[in-house]
């Protein structure tokens, strides 16, 4: 069991990491609405690899969201930096996913793109130093 684990925390990283390369080609083509989802995703692959990590299991976003917040934000393991990254990219993709006549700027995408890498790596740091 502990190898499938640990082979299921290796894709979830996988996933995460691949959704950059996704966003910069969606970027570059302007489908911006659908780099704000992958943004979001790459971060909630992420999250699902430390959740495994730490045996914590959901199939709930808002349920992963607050797990994350309350071991890692509130307890200062983390940055609250990155509690209101993770928060803020799942309101933009509800957002983007279900609002009407949503709009983003590119520049804005390009912040929360970077902001995006900053979280997967702060929190690839966390699974491997475990």
């Amino acid at each position: 069991m502990q190898d499938s684990n640990t082979e299921l925390v290796k894709y979830r990283i996988k996933q995460a990491k691949e959704t950059i390369s996704e966003i910069e080609i969606l970027i570059e083509k302007g489908l911006l609405t659908i780099a704000i989802n992958r943004i979001y995703y790459g971060m909630f692959y992420m999250l699902l690899a430390l959740a495994l990590k730490k045996g914590f299991k959901t199939s709930k976003h808002n349920q992963l969201i607050g797990w994350f917040n309350k071991e890692f934000v509130k307890t200062g393991i983390i940055s609250q930096k990155f509690g209101k990254i993770i928060n803020k990219a799942f309101e933009d993709r509800t957002d983007g996913d279900y609002g009407i006549f949503i709009h983003f700027e590119k520049e804005e995408v390009l912040v929360k793109f970077e902001d995006m890498k900053e979280f997967i790596a702060e929190l690839e740091t966390i699974i491997i130093s475990e």
